[in-house]
Order: structure tokens, then C-alpha cells, then sequence
């Protein structure tokens, strides 16, 4: 058996997130029954760097398959984007060593999150980036970005309904800035992320980007390690898994 890594690129807008649901469309469903028909019928499993949500894109997911076929990498590639739809795209693929695991050698993931930072809509991007009518402070969303640093326990920047018990993770970067006049990206990179955890921040900085939050106020809810007490999560639309780091 071979052993191959993927990096793929998907809009997520059309799909009821990354792993497999019973009667849903989505990611890894796609690439596994075009694997499936380039093995003959044969059920080839996928095993990715962790799962997105449903409307979350992705511009570097990462993902590993073993095969009995002898095929070079390059052709996997034409193959695999030949059988898949056109909302899903192999970057390129790999071939591995025996011991590779795309989930548990992940040592940083890169996130970013889309604003469209102006008075009207734009119809075209409102699958991909989340509408702020007034404008953002960015000043003071990278002061508060500051107290996320580091290594917490996230417990307040994790969605209730998880069965994770241990809630510490470390971010590496994050930082909030403006690009091509009328788009904000918030950059987040770190070494693993609890469900939910990339949105909530994001609803975090936006309540402190609109003077709703006080920035030293990070660092209390932080410490509090309480859901609650921070603000409601930011909707999937504006995020992006934009790299995964081995």
C-alpha cells in the first residue's frame, strides 16, 4: 500500500461541512466515491487534518488515503480533480512515508476570516466574507488580539456542545488588518483549534472592533474560561483553513 497526502481547496458554501453526514453533501463524501471509482468500486477512506464546519471554505486542507495503485503523484492529482465537482480542487499530492498521519502531525494551523468592511452588501461575496456596515477599530481589535497570544485554557472560545476535555491550546499569531480597500482579515495561526474556537474569536474582536468591548477585557474572559462571557460566534461565511503545517 501506498501512502499519499492531499492538499485540497474547497467552497464550502454548497456543502453540510467537511465529514461525512447520512444524506448530506460534503467534502470528504465527494472525494471518497472519486477515489472510489478510480479503485474500481473499491471504498478508499480518507483521513484529513480535522473537519470544517458547514459554509467554512477551505484554500489548504490537508488530507491522507493509502492505495494499492502504483500511479505518480501528479496524475493522482489530474485524476482526482478529473472526477470531482468544481466546487472541490487538489492542490497537489504527495507521496508520504508509512507513518504519516495528516490529523496527528499537524504542528500549526493558519486560519482567516473575511470582513467586507463598507455601508452596502456586496451580493457576489456574501458567501465568502461576513458584511460590517460600520466601520472597525483596528487599533484596538489588535490590542485585544494581544491577550489571545499565547497558551490558554479556551474554554470560553469553545462551543458548548463538544465533549473535549482538555481545552488548552496555543496561539502563535493573530493579527487583524485591512486589505484591498474594503476587506479586513483577521489571521489566526496555532497549533490546534476547538469547535467553534476561530469564529468566537472573531465575534470577540468585532464586539471589541465596535467599541462594544473594551480590550483589557480579553484577558478577564480569558481567565474566566467561560462561554458565556464572551460574545456570540461569528457566522461561517468569512472563514478560510488557509494552511495546515507538518
Amino acid at each position: 500500500m501506498t501512502k499519499l497526502k492531499c492538499t485540497v481547496a474547497y467552497d464550502g458554501s454548497r456543502f453540510f461541512g467537511y465529514q461525512v453526514q447520512p444524506g448530506k453533501r460534503t467534502v470528504q463524501r465527494e472525494i471518497e466515491t472519486a477515489l472510489a471509482r478510480i479503485h474500481h468500486g473499491r471504498e478508499i477512506k480518507i483521513t484529513a487534518s480535522g473537519r470544517t464546519d458547514r459554509g467554512v471554505h477551505a484554500a489548504g486542507q490537508v488530507f491522507h488515503f493509502e492505495s494499492p495503485l502504483s500511479i505518480p503523484p501528479v496524475n493522482w492529482t489530474k485524476a482526482l480533480n478529473s472526477l470531482l465537482p468544481d466546487d472541490i480542487y487538489i492542490c497537489r499530492t504527495e507521496l508520504v512515508s508509512p507513518d504519516f498521519h495528516a490529523r496527528f502531525d499537524v504542528k500549526m494551523k493558519e486560519y482567516r476570516y473575511r470582513l467586507l468592511t463598507r455601508p452596502e452588501p456586496d451580493l457576489f461575496r456574501r458567501f465568502y466574507t461576513l458584511h460590517i456596515k460600520t466601520p472597525l477599530d483596528l487599533q484596538k481589535m489588535n490590542e485585544a488580539a494581544g491577550s489571545i497570544v499565547g497558551t490558554h485554557d479556551f474554554s470560553c472560545f469553545c462551543a458548548a456542545n463538544t465533549d473535549v476535555k482538555d481545552k488548552v491550546r496555543t496561539v502563535y499569531h493573530l493579527d487583524v488588518h485591512q486589505e484591498g480597500g474594503d476587506e479586513t482579515i483577521i489571521c489566526i495561526v496555532g497549533n490546534g483549534f476547538l469547535y467553534q474556537m476561530v469564529r468566537i474569536i472573531t465575534g470577540t474582536l468585532l464586539a471589541v472592533g465596535t467599541h462594544v468591548l473594551p480590550p483589557p477585557a480579553l484577558s478577564e474572559i480569558i481567565a474566566g474560561r467561560d462561554r458565556q462571557a464572551a460574545p456570540k460566534t461569528a457566522p461561517a461565511c468569512g472563514l478560510t483553513l488557509w494552511q495546515v503545517t507538518y
